[in-house]
């Protein structure tokens, strides 16, 4: 069928459902913010659904901060907003924090597979899921609806009050501008690409180096150096691993002391009290050294410059608000969405729950509350996480109540509970992660925790750590 002349994409599509008797399923033209892990499988998602889907990549390929680039910022500290923004966050050496087979998607495991240039380890390299995702989105035919080179610059509602219609303007290599309309859009854009730096006194005129982990490639440029690394999460510990490889001395500061057993040249400490000119860094508890550098593993801000929602979506302190179920705006649902905002999770299966439930609410299938409803589940959210003491930067940290949001989404969509051995994995992946351990990885016995012989390993009893 053909588009009438002069109906707009919204009633094209209301016209074709009255014609076809089609109805029952509303089929939507989605456009879809990037194409990293959560873009490719939102896109599978929505386009198994019926929906009309343009995914928009500023990049040349797939993979999103899988993509691995040698380059660094002008500004390594992140702080300069003039500065060229490199997307992706790894280093050369990074390996994967969680085992093959809580990554992957439910019909896609991500399985090593005998070829050139194959990672077999339980837990690979960086490029094992640079091509994991490259073969994800080619077999499921995702790749054919991105649009490659097209950097986003702005979304918008096309007119103030209605929420089935946003423009979307990009910008491609060349510097043209062009602009399309959406009745959806689903922010899929990524959570690590702007550094967080942590707070002291004195940082801005210390005289040593300073980068963020975003920054980070290499321990070669810290050779014989003594470096402070902030924060003991999961990245804070990987490149404190990597950097002992070639400093004099590696000092951790952070707010929780993790049990992995120091080494000759790892030193514990509180955080930061504040640091000197001269070089000087003195820590909470009083003691102090003379450092080279300090990388700050202090997370990152969820950032959206291209998204105008005339305030009705903010970032306040790390907070996406207000946000129902982590994924929809109360006052712009279902058209506008947000995928993987949560952390703390197995990101993966996160991505593809939400996507989804994103698809399935698009096409009419599952209702969502009202907005007023979801307003005040967003309200009582909120509220229960302030009553047990977390700040309001933690509001996406999952794993309050263990898997109790994945299995939410799980009851959502008529699947079945997920399998325990999977939880328990994952709380003990991230037990593994505060050990210095160099072959911890390779010698933890994957295949025994899914046939559920890998014993207590429940969150009960992890030591849990906060990156910031």
């Amino acid at each position: 069928m053909h588009k009438k002349k002069g109906l707009s994409t919204h009633h094209w599509y209301i016209a074709r459902f009255i014609m076809t008797g089609a109805m029952a399923q509303r089929r939507v033209k989605a456009a879809v913010i990037g194409a990293g892990m959560s873009g490719l499988v939102a896109a599978r998602e929505l386009r198994r659904e019926g929906h009309h889907v343009v995914v928009f990549e500023k990049g040349n390929e797939v993979g999103g901060t899988w993509v691995y680039d040698p380059r660094i910022e002008s500004d390594p500290s992140g702080l300069d907003p003039a500065r060229e923004v490199i997307h992706s966050s790894m280093y050369k050496s990074l390996r994967v924090n969680l085992p093959r087979p809580i990554m992957g998607f439910s019909d896609y495991p991500f399985d090593a597979k005998p070829g050139v240039g194959d990672d077999p380890r339980p837990f690979p390299g960086h490029e094992a899921v640079l091509r994991f995702l490259q073969g994800f989105a080619a077999d499921s035919g995702v790749v054919e609806l991105v649009r490659f080179g097209h950097e986003v610059v702005r979304i918008e509602r096309a007119v103030e009050g209605r929420n089935d219609e946003w423009v979307v303007e990009w910008r491609t290599r060349g510097g043209e501008a062009s602009a399309e309309v959406f009745e959806a859009v689903v922010v899929c854009n990524g959570k690590f690409t702007e550094p967080r730096l942590a707070e002291f006194p004195g940082r801005s005129t210390w005289r040593g180096e300073q980068i963020h982990s975003h920054n980070y490639r290499v321990p070669e440029p810290y050779k014989d150096k003594i470096v402070v690394i902030i924060g003991n999460g999961p990245s804070g510990i990987d490149i404190a691993k990597d950097v002992l490889h070639a400093a004099k001395e590696v000092h951790l500061a952070s707010r929780e002391t993790t049990t992995f057993k120091i080494h000759g040249r790892l030193f514990q400490h509180s955080p930061i009290d504040h640091a000197e000119e001269d070089g000087k860094i003195v820590f909470q508890d009083g003691s102090s050294i003379y450092a080279d550098a300090i990388i700050h593993c202090s997370g990152y801000k969820y950032h959206f410059p291209f998204l105008k929602t005339n305030e009705i979506v903010n970032v306040d302190d790390n907070c996406v608000a207000p946000l129902y179920q982590h994924v929809f705006p109360p006052a712009l649902a279902p058209w506008l969405s947000f995928i993987a905002i949560p952390y703390r999770t197995i990101t993966f299966l996160l991505s593809e729950l939400q996507s989804r439930w994103v698809a399935k609410i698009l096409s009419g299938k599952i209702q969502l509350p009202s907005k007023e409803d979801m307003t005040s589940s967003v309200q009582e959210y909120y509220q229960r996480i302030e009553a047990v003491g977390w700040p309001k930067r933690h509001t996406h940290r999952l794993q309050l109540e263990k898997f109790d949001y994945e299995n939410w989404l799980v009851g959502k969509l008529g699947l079945p509970p997920l399998e325990k051995w999977r939880q328990n994995m994952y709380f003990t992946s991230f037990d593994l992660l505060t050990t210095f351990d160099e072959n911890g990885r390779d010698t933890w016995d994957v295949e025994k925790w899914m046939k559920g012989e890998g014993g207590g390993g429940g969150s009960d009893n992890i030591n849990y750590t906060l990156e910031c």
